[in-house]
């Protein structure tokens, strides 16, 4: 009887053994992802920092440790034991009785749940969307504004749960009455995704205070704004930073300063993209006004100060201005300015867009979407139209924080110059629509298949990376001709080489910086970045 009894107790405790799955739990976000990104000696060593600099590699979400308090709470769930955690997946791996880790999926910081057992995979619900909290965000019903998402697919982004989660947005601007009580900003309040402002003119924390213009409330709708079942802004779960440096309806270079002092600002808190739907060339006092050649992109202080938050890492998009054939104002003629012109609903030249000129360095405008009859939200929460680049400009603004949001490893310029290429008329640019209408879904699904290409097709090895005289190009025994062609940070092709074995590329006559060396081959075509010391 004994023996018996020992035998069972036994099975029964093999049983409750094997009754034991181990799994990933995969979650929400992390806390103070900006704010750990843009000091990074919190989360990284110093040697950490030195290294990633050194060759070029960004510092992104996946650097920020997991959120501790959900840890804390995992470990006291029934019948859940915490084994191991991961920053880079935002992940906890997790073991206990199939039921309990099932039941981890009612918390609301829970994403997602893969069990190591594939077999149970099967029997799990999918993933929960992030909207679910909030039935109307399920599916996304954009109303009057769909026309200016879906110009450049950005509502294909949003499909694919990349809202502007993680990003951050600094929008420069004229003022922001009424954003502290819009029903049309509501949603954003209750997700806390306004995480800071600041009124540069009058050095006032108070972005709401000035009530001479609601342009910035305007701008800010195309984005952030959402009334349900009505209006749907471009980056709708992106945080936001609110900076007033424009004193309308009076001009004067001072406004100048006081951009570049909130684009060193929003550089200091890690802003990912700027917005700054502003632009200065005449003056109330005409001995101020900029003349055609001095929008170079390099003689304002403006667009000298824009280049340089380029060079910090930030996405600079600017409205091109509404002057028409009276050109491009500053900082729209930036190299590192990301310039958006206008189009009208059917895709059509926008009267107004300013037009770009032999005097920029580069191509401008860089890329257009809808600024003729764009869908804004109004101070008295009503949905409205409004003429204007200042608008284009955000509506890509948001998508763009989209698209790099799904692509965090890319840099500023990388974006820039992957959206150029899926411009309607990339390969016959002019002054009116630059380089055209981008698809922002194409260039993920080419990011996407660039990575499938490069890993597991080409095996494609470009060394040394940094170069500094020469760049050595491996092609496999299955690549029968490859065409290499470098673009520098501006995008504009400085090599083009076709080669039909491995060989050595000269690149001592570039430039030091960065550039994407561009690799088109008989399985398609990829990007890399290369930087040249």
């Amino acid at each position: 009887m004994t023996s018996r009894l020992l035998f069972l107790l036994l099975l029964c405790f093999q049983l409750q053994i094997f009754a034991q799955e181990d799994a990933w739990v995969y979650l929400t976000d992390k806390e103070d992802v900006a704010a750990s990104i843009a000091n990074p000696i919190l989360i990284l060593s110093q040697e950490a920092i030195d290294r990633k600099q050194a060759h070029g590699i960004i510092i992104d979400e996946r650097d920020v440790p997991v959120n501790e308090n959900y840890i804390s709470q995992l470990k006291t769930e029934i019948g859940i034991t915490v084994l191991a955690k991961s920053k880079w997946f935002n992940a906890v791996h997790v073991r206990g009785s199939e039921t309990d880790i099932n039941n981890l999926l009612g918390l609301a910081f829970v994403d997602y749940i893969v069990f190591a057992d594939k077999n149970l995979n099967a029997r799990i619900s999918e993933p929960k969307n992030k909207f679910d909290f909030e039935a109307a965000r399920t599916t996304f019903n954009y109303g009057d504004a769909a026309n200016q998402i879906q110009m450049i697919h950005g509502d294909e982004l949003h499909q694919s749960n990349f809202t502007g989660t993680g990003m951050t947005i600094a929008v420069i601007d004229a003022g922001f009455p009424d954003v502290n009580t819009m029903g049309g900003f509501q949603r954003l309040r209750d997700n806390n995704g306004i995480i800071g402002g600041y009124d540069f003119f009058d050095r006032n924390p108070d972005v709401y205070a000035n009530t001479s213009s609601g342009h910035g409330t305007y701008v800010l709708s195309t984005m952030a704004g959402y009334i349900e079942d009505a209006y749907v802004g471009t980056a709708p779960d992106a945080s936001y930073y609110l900076f007033r440096t424009e004193n309308a309806p009076n001009e004067n270079p001072v406004e100048e300063s006081l951009w570049v002092e909130a684009a060193e600002r929003a550089d200091s808190l890690g802003v990912d993209i700027i917005n700054s739907s502003l632009g200065y060339k005449t003056y109330d006092n005409p001995n101020y006004t900029h003349s055609d050649s001095d929008l170079d992109g390099l003689t304002t202080y403006i667009s000298k100060g824009a280049n340089i938050a380029f060079e910090k890492g930030m996405l600079i998009v600017n409205s091109a201005g509404n002057a028409g054939a009276n050109g491009l104002n500053a900082p729209a003629d930036a190299a590192g300015v990301f310039t958006i012109g206008a189009v009208d609903a059917d895709r059509e030249y926008a009267y107004f867009s300013s037009v770009g000129s032999m005097f920029q360095p580069t191509q401008k405008p860089d890329v257009v979407t809808q600024g003729e009859a764009s869908y804004i939200i109004r101070r008295n929460n009503t949905i409205g139209t409004a003429n204007g680049t200042s608008f284009s400009s955000p509506i890509m603004a948001g998508a763009l924080a989209c698209l790099w949001q799904a692509l965090p490893d890319l840099s500023n310029t990388e974006i820039m110059q992957l959206v150029r290429e899926t411009a309607s008329q990339y390969n016959s640019p002019d002054y009116f629509l630059g380089y055209g209408i981008p698809n922002l879904a194409l260039a993920l699904s080419q990011v996407l298949s660039i990575e499938e290409i490069e890993n597991a097709q080409t095996h494609i090895r470009v060394y040394p990376n940094p170069a500094y005289h020469a760049v050595h190009i491996s092609l496999p025994s299955t690549e029968k001709q490859v065409q290499i062609i470098v673009y520098n940070i501006l995008g504009k092709k400085v090599l083009d080489r076709q080669l039909s074995e491995s060989s050595t590329i000269d690149v001592s006559s570039l430039s030091k910086g960065v550039y994407l060396l561009k690799m088109e081959t008989q399985n398609g075509s990829f990007t890399k970045k290369l930087i040249k010391n």
